[in-house]
């Protein structure tokens, strides 16, 4: 029985590709040291793979930023704009992904969105009618020439042609069959160099396969396919595919010619079945059996009953999807061993695939037992009171009193908030200072007093600035948070937490997802100090910032004994409690972030409610039901695309909703329209992940876009997402422009001091 992966975390163990890019972007490096500090970082990888015992090793996973990126740069899919820049390829490939303002020119980023269900976020392709595809790039050959020169031979992984199709964007009426023609010639280019090289196998992920295909779509699929897999250059090629099942297209992909079909059997709930009913015996199954999105122990007898159920003559185990979206491994954590012993990182999922290969193989039968003996053990005890509170809930304990359209007018009257109010979405720069006071603090070098000391000036600085520019509605910064999942977990019960579990979230962010370990409940108030403290420092209004039960859920590692509708519940209630906390402290706006909630959607929209919005939305209904009508509840969503699911997102029944918009060129706009959508809204104004600076003209003409489509009463105006990732320069550089902006077209609407009544 032989193994592999899909794909390994790049950021290194200890995130040396996060410090080693954000170098080259402060100009402390150059390309050179770049490149040669990202080779030894890839050989590293091979190394353990190899040294673990995974027989198929991957090459090409890699990326200074995004796969899809590179597969795009690779083909030449770059918008006109960026090819004629004057810069190197590589400062190329960066303005694509972070945006560029220069003397080469200004750039905006593309349109950042989220990997299908996972926390990890891709950079859109965007197709022109200038677009020639063609073989521009040559990392995929470079590096499966590193590994060779290390004696290794890889397995390069490559976005597939239908994928990238799916995941690009259009522009000139242009559709995804105009650029067939020209794939298929690129990716025949790419299998004959990589023959030429000595490759064996060449892997193309293809995950889009395991969403809802139309006949259109396995049209486009088969009209890709057919000709690639009739020319392979001597190729075997592994069609791999992740994150669900392939149900619409399983009989389409086993009569065409693949040497290698790769299934995810965590995710996919219909995979054995499909396999059951006939899988080719001149390919090999790829097996995806180890959960390769969270960080339990592999269950090795469940795992195995489904093994030997599979009706193949050639299988080859392998992780259910890439291990980018795990932490790189437990042996730098410090949990106690009873503890410890429940988790796999990406390392030990390495020794997961080993072991079931020697169990499979007769080998070792102690691997199991050992295996069963740690899944008999009873791991926490049941919190029973919360499991019998969440019971009895019924539909008053969701349901906000009274109704939107009554609440609105209420809201004005107690706010007075002027026409186009603006504020931010919470976070303020957490600079160099921030980081090390909370890290002293942590490591107990300076006093409670002290660290309060220096939030509360850090609050005191940014509350003056913002009045001064003219926000309307304040925020304290979130200075004392060192994440916005995090920190709230860290004031719940139920929660664990990693020294070192980071995951790739895009670019260089990293993220530290804790960990659901028990029941969760609130056990003090979280937040209540330091928002109660801004606002008693000022007589604007401070919004209190919480973050909401669903993304705390989703950017966490959840449990595998407990359904998630559970866990969102048990999140709400804890939340709910700080909710009523803030409204007690005098705090009339309460915003409750979820980011994250389109994250675990369904991939099938016919599983959309009965899987997850129905009880998602309910969970954040039920965080702010029982608050006054005058307390207004705002929410933010980023990172993904909310046009789908607009009527859900009204139904939660906030009252104001922002939304991350810049990237995808306000076109959610329509969908709002066309909806009937109740809830105010603010669309963000200007992109926050990238550094450019906004110009006062380019925030006033997207304001007046926005306008064009949502009613002036119904607006606010504010950045995409939060700010503790940007450098404070560009923040106030680009929040004055902003605050400009929305007073000059106030002035045009001759409603420089109108009231929101």
């Amino acid at each position: 029985m032989t193994t592999t992966i899909i794909g390994f975390p790049r950021i290194g163990e200890h995130r040396e590709l996060k410090f080693l890019t954000e170098k080259y972007f402060h100009h402390e490096i150059d390309e050179e040291k770049l490149q040669a500090g990202a080779k030894a970082l890839r050989q590293k990888h091979w190394q353990q793979l190899h040294t673990a015992g995974i027989d198929y090793l991957p090459s090409n996973d890699f990326s200074f930023y995004d796969q899809t990126l590179d597969t795009a740069f690779l083909l030449n899919i770059i918008p006109e704009e960026v090819s004629q820049l004057e810069l190197s390829d590589l400062d190329k490939y960066f303005a694509l992904a972070r945006g560029y303002q220069g003397p080469a020119g200004d750039i905006k980023a593309l349109p950042m969105k989220k990997w299908f269900n996972t926390n990890y976020h891709y950079l859109a392709p965007k197709f022109e009618k200038q677009t020639t595809i063609k073989v521009r790039g040559a990392k995929i050959f470079q590096e499966f020439q590193e590994a060779q020169a290390l004696g290794i031979d890889t397995r390069p992984v490559l976005i597939g042609p239908f994928t990238l199709l799916s995941l690009g964007e259009f522009s000139d009426d242009l559709q995804a069959q105009d650029f067939v023609p020209a794939l298929i010639t690129a990716y025949q280019e790419i299998f004959t160099k990589l023959k030429t090289l000595g490759a064996d196998w060449l892997q193309l992920d293809e995950p889009a396969l395991v969403k809802d295909l139309t006949p259109a779509d396995l049209a486009l699929f088969s009209a890709l396919y057919e000709p690639l897999l009739a020319q392979k250059a001597g190729l075997k090629l592994l069609l791999q595919t992740y994150f669900g099942d392939i149900r619409d297209a399983y009989e389409t992909v086993i009569d065409l010619p693949f040497d290698g079909i790769g299934l995810d059997f965590v995710e996919g709930l219909q995979t054995l079945e499909l396999v059951k009913t006939g899988f080719p015996a001149d390919k090999t199954l790829f097996a995806g059996i180890v959960n390769g999105k969270n960080i339990w122990r592999n269950n090795y007898q469940k795992s195995l009953a489904i093994l030997q159920q599979l009706p193949v003559e050639d299988l080859v185990l392998s992780t259910s999807c890439s291990l980018l979206h795990v932490p790189y491994t437990t042996a730098n954590e410090n949990f106690e061993p009873a503890i410890l012993e429940h988790f796999a990182f990406a390392t030990e999922k390495l020794q997961e695939l080993v072991d079931l290969s020697e169990i499979l193989s007769g080998n070792d039968s102690q691997l199991l037992t050992q295996n069963q003996a740690l899944f008999a053990k009873k791991r926490i005890q049941e919190n029973t009171a919360l499991a019998t509170k969440i019971a009895n809930l019924t539909e008053a304990d969701f349901t906000r009193t009274p109704a939107f359209a009554k609440r609105e007018s209420l809201q004005a009257q107690a706010l007075n908030l002027p026409l186009l109010p603006t504020t931010t979405i919470g976070s303020f720069p957490q600079t160099r200072e921030v980081k090390q006071a909370r890290a002293q603090y942590k490591r107990q070098e300076i006093t409670e007093t002290a660290y309060d000391a220096f939030i509360a000036n850090q609050i005191n600085d940014w509350l003056a600035w913002q009045t001064e520019i003219g926000l309307d509605v304040l925020v304290h910064g979130e200075f004392e948070r060192n994440d916005m999942v995090e920190y709230f977990g860290q004031n719940l019960a139920g929660y664990l937490f990693s020294q070192n579990g980071w995951v790739q979230s895009y670019g260089t962010r990293g993220v530290k997802p804790p960990i659901i370990w028990g029941d969760i409940q609130r056990e003090q108030a979280i937040t209540v100090k330091w928002s109660a403290y801004a606002q008693s420092q000022t007589d604007k209004i401070v919004k209190g910032m919480l973050t909401g039960p669903v993304t705390i859920l989703n950017w966490s590692f959840p449990r595998e004994d407990l359904s998630l509708k559970e866990t969102a519940l048990q999140l709400a209630l804890a939340i709910q409690d700080e909710v009523l906390d803030l409204e007690a402290q005098g705090i009339r706006i309460i915003q409750i972030d979820e980011a994250a909630l389109r994250e675990k959607l369904p991939l099938r929209k016919s599983d959309w409610y009965s899987e997850y919005l129905d009880w998602a939305i309910p969970a954040f209904r039920l965080v702010h039901s029982q608050v006054q009508p005058t307390t207004q509840i705002h929410t933010h969503m980023c990172y993904s695309q909310f046009t789908d699911i607009i009527q859900a997102i009204d139904d939660m029944d906030a009252d104001v909703i922002s939304f991350e918009a810049s990237r995808s060129n306000l076109e959610i706009l329509d969908e709002l329209k066309a909806q009937h959508f109740q809830t105010q809204v603010g669309p963000g104004v200007y992109d926050i992940h990238s550094p450019r600076v906004p110009s006062v003209a380019e925030i006033t003409n997207t304001i007046e876009e926005i306008l064009a489509k949502v009613p002036a009463n119904k607006l606010w105006i504010n950045p995409d997402c939060g700010l503790k990732t940007r450098g404070v320069p560009e923040t106030k550089a680009s929040l004055t422009n902003l605050t400009t902006a929305a007073k000059e077209i106030r002035t045009k609407l001759s409603a420089p001091v109108t009231s929101r009544r």
